[in-house]
């Protein structure tokens, strides 16, 4: 499935005043589990990382990340980057029109992306399955990493449902280049980019896996089949939101031997 047309019909909505965006946001952080465990993480690191540390986002998406951040880490500029020029555009007019003057977007692709030695965190969220040469991308995040900066990143695991395990004949996500990451191939890779201090933990345990199917899977398959499914959304979450939110809960506080997911940190 092509899931692009889908976000970009998505966004052009919640784009056409800045509470519906905020809205938009505030559903984000709420459906979509990776969202707890970032933030999670990135509650964290604000405890240790230094006061005014310049931030990264690569692969800026939406912008609800730079939204979390900016309105958080009040002393921190952000510089965002995505290789969408449309997302780059909408997001750059939504935080001018919400006075977030801190947060920098640019256009930019990440295996060419370097500022040596200028950001205490570079956060990436399902990026990385999307670009087949993340060797080159990871050498530049640590090279823009002050010593002692951290990298935090979300990116699927090789244990992935995105093949459904033989259920879909084809990917759910079309555009990605690889199901994701085996925990020891995402170490080695990190290692060789410079990388030091690395922790990997499994994310989509079983609650996750089933929160997933029922507040995305499920829901863009439908979007993807019709449009006009839009209008049955709200009821559909009336019924599935409160299972959700126990998944979540459940998969965010407890420990997975294994999972679709990862939580990477890992340190200059």
């Amino acid at each position: 499935m092509d899931y692009d047309p889908i976000k970009r019909s998505l966004g052009v909505f919640f784009d056409r005043t800045p509470l519906l965006r905020k809205l938009f946001y505030r559903m984000l952080d709420v459906l979509l589990l990776r969202t707890w465990h970032v933030h999670k993480a990135l509650r964290r690191l604000q405890r240790e990382l230094p006061a005014g540390a310049r931030i990264l986002d690569a692969g800026s998406g939406f912008g609800q990340y730079d939204y979390y951040l900016a309105r958080r880490w009040s002393r921190s500029e952000i510089d965002a980057v995505d290789v969408k020029e449309e997302q780059i555009a909408d997001c750059t007019r939504f935080f001018a029109r919400a006075g977030f003057t801190r947060v920098h977007f640019s256009v930019a692709d990440l295996t060419q992306y370097v500022r040596p030695d200028s950001y205490g965190l570079v956060l990436s969220v399902d990026v990385m399955e999307h670009i087949l040469d993340d060797a080159a991308v990871f050498s530049n995040f640590c090279r823009s990493l002050v010593p002692g900066g951290v990298l935090l990143l979300s990116t699927p695991s090789d244990l992935s449902e995105e093949e459904d395990h033989g259920d879909a004949p084809e990917s759910f996500i079309g555009e990605h280049v690889r199901v994701g990451y085996p925990v020891q191939e995402m170490r080695e890779k990190l290692q060789n980019a410079g990388f030091s201090d690395i922790n990997i933990r499994y994310t989509y345990g079983a609650a996750g896996q089933l929160a997933w199917r029922l507040s995305m899977k499920y829901p863009v398959s439908m979007l993807g089949r019709s449009r006009w499914f839009f209008l049955l959304l709200p009821f559909y979450y009336v019924v599935v939101f409160p299972f959700c939110l126990l998944l979540n809960w459940a998969d965010l506080h407890f420990s997975h031997a294994s999972g679709t997911g990862l939580i990477v940190e890992a340190r200059r």
